[in-house]
């Protein structure tokens, strides 16, 4: 039987299953393993030689409101709470469909998993949203992360997951927020912090030796390398350096795909679809244009096989993508990092911004925003408050008994050094504000002035600009060995120093319109049969807002188990 697609006429089916799913990344994953468990034969398609995409590059925190870890750790959600929070910041832009499927399936997500596969998960009680004040907001467990995971439990199939990101690594070792983040900046100042980090290291070091790379997952790591634990548990077919290349129409649906390995085509039915997961379109530089404000200068934190794909196929297939957003993508203000070898990556700044003694300034040298807001926020005030025609562009400054005791970027603490990252131009110093303003190429009596004004008030735990440290979500950013506000410290002890941040993102909020059931939908908005998008390749539920952190993971997560599901004939 020969099948149509883009105009291309294929060859006879070389193979058959029920489902494909383009993408390794926490949506593809978690599709390719609820589909697998229901009873369907799958192939997971990944273009990259290796698994986990994006996330497994990323924090790994997972926002899942009513979820069962927080409920047996005696966290007990109000009724409706989560829907009014998004209602409150999501404002007109709140889609009832999409949001209720998401809250709805979202616990359930959880227990499945856990009581399923390999996947695991801790609770974050601590983690408030980022809106404590709207009406909904949690104050803590509705954030789940997967456990910590023996990279040696994967045996030979190691090879298959993605090594962690260089840049957020230390000398390779993952480091989750939380007690294990705080054992490494405490950890000489605490005998037992250091006792933590140093198990922690020395087990690294003997891995290093061993397996050539890090075996203790955590953050992201560690969420990629229990679901392919899971995969191959529940007998998905895993293949690396398979490229979805096109989408196979029969009639009115998706009946397949042609997937290309080694240049050769591969033409496999599927006969309940193809799920498109393919992580959005942070490397897609024209479409980028079309739909980032001030795209110049964006530097993006995701892998970079993450181009499009999708959304170029979905819309091949008659979808379309998102638009009037709040925002295209989740913004993360971020630096640049070069490195010695020539490469050069991006350091995302998600915890220095709030932690006592440091501001973030425009050119002018004066303050723009409250630094410990989201880092979505960070971005969006940068945004707005760089003149067109100007490079969007901030500082974040601080004094040496900050750099010292929390580091800043991708220069760590007391006792790491700072000097390479001095020579390499990344950190930029001054024995006074006037020098430093200089290096940077900062008006140098504006930049004093602010100091001046933020130091009073910031030595009392105030900030009458722009109220830093009033909020639950801001003082857990904090350090809470600092008081009388964990936020807020001034600027005072020479030398200077200072990181220049531009806007960046973890990847794409806009892409394929779809329902509540994770089908893209075409341009009269009904279900394009055997289309399915998750994660980054479908329009996020947020809508372009970052109400939480974990609001891509969460989503990518839920809806690939609504995706899976529901290829299976599985309870909608």
């Amino acid at each position: 039987m020969k099948a149509q697609t883009d105009n291309h006429e294929t060859p006879e089916w070389a193979e058959t299953c029920d489902l494909i799913v383009a993408g390794a990344g926490a949506a593809g994953l978690a599709a390719a393993v609820t589909a697998a468990h229901h009873g369907l034969s799958v192939v997971l398609a990944e273009k990259a030689p290796v698994l986990g995409g994006t996330t497994a590059w990323s924090g790994g925190w997972i926002w899942a409101p009513d979820n069962p870890v927080a409920r047996r750790a005696g966290v007990q959600e109000k009724a409706g709470d989560p829907q009014r929070y998004l209602e409150a910041v999501l404002g007109n832009r709140f889609d009832p469909e999409l949001a209720l499927a998401f809250l709805n399936a979202a616990p359930e997500m959880v227990d499945f998993f856990e009581s399923h596969t390999a996947l695991q998960f801790d609770a974050g009680l601590k983690i408030p949203d980022t809106y404590s004040h709207q009406p909904g907001a949690g104050m803590g467990g509705r954030s789940v992360i997967a456990k910590p995971y023996d990279g040696r439990e994967l045996g030979a199939q190691i090879h298959l997951l993605r090594p962690p990101m260089r840049e957020t690594t230390f000398l390779g070792l993952t480091i989750q927020a939380g007690p294990d983040l705080r054992a490494f900046m405490t950890a000489t100042r605490s005998p037992r912090a250091a006792l933590h980090v140093a198990g922690r290291l020395g087990r690294h070091f003997r891995d290093l030796l061993r397996h050539g790379r890090a075996m203790q997952m955590r953050n992201g790591s560690a969420l990629v390398a229990r679901l392919i634990r899971s995969a191959l548990d529940s007998g998905v077919d895993l293949r690396p350096r398979h490229a979805l290349a096109r989408l196979v129409s029969e009639g009115d649906g998706i009946a397949g795909a042609v997937l290309v390995a080694d240049g050769r085509e591969i033409a496999i039915r599927a006969r309940r679809g193809v799920v498109l997961a393919c992580g959005g379109y942070p490397h897609d530089l024209p479409r980028r244009a079309r739909s980032f404000p001030r795209p110049e200068g964006h530097l993006t934190l995701a892998v970079p096989e993450a181009c499009g794909d999708g959304l170029r196929l979905g819309e091949s297939a008659g979808g379309s993508q998102a638009q009037g957003l709040a925002a295209p993508a989740a913004w993360c203000p971020v630096s640049r990092v070069d490195w010695p070898d020539g490469t050069h990556g991006v350091f995302p700044h998600i915890i220095d911004r709030g932690k006592p003694g440091l501001i973030g300034v425009l050119a002018t040298g004066r303050r723009f925003c409250n630094e410990g807001l989201g880092y979505h926020d960070y971005v969006e005030a940068m945004l707005a408050h760089v003149p067109e025609g100007e490079e969007v562009a901030s500082w974040l400054i601080c004094d040496r008994r900050f750099l010292r005791r929390y580091g800043l970027g991708i220069v760590r603490p007391s006792p790491v050094p700072v000097g390479p990252w001095l020579r390499t131009g990344y950190l930029k110093t001054g024995r006074t504000i006037a020098e430093l303003a200089r290096a940077c190429g900062i008006d140098a009596d504006g930049l004093a002035q602010t100091i001046a004004t933020f130091n009073g008030p910031a030595a009392q735990g105030e900030d009458p600009a722009f109220g830093r440290g009033t909020t639950p979500y801001m003082r857990l950013q904090g350090d809470p060995d600092h008081g009388p506000n964990p936020c807020l410290a001034p600027i005072v002890r020479a030398p200077f120093y200072a990181v220049k941040v531009v806007p960046g993102s973890f990847g794409t909020f806009a892409g394929l319109l779809t329902d509540g059931h994770a089908r893209v939908l075409d341009a009269e908005g009904s279900p394009i049969p055997g289309l399915y998008a998750a994660g980054t390749d479908m329009a996020s539920v947020m809508r372009g807002f970052y109400p939480a952190g974990g609001i891509n993971l969460g989503p990518a997560l839920t809806f690939g188990f609504i995706a899976g599901r529901h290829a299976a004939g599985g309870r909608p």
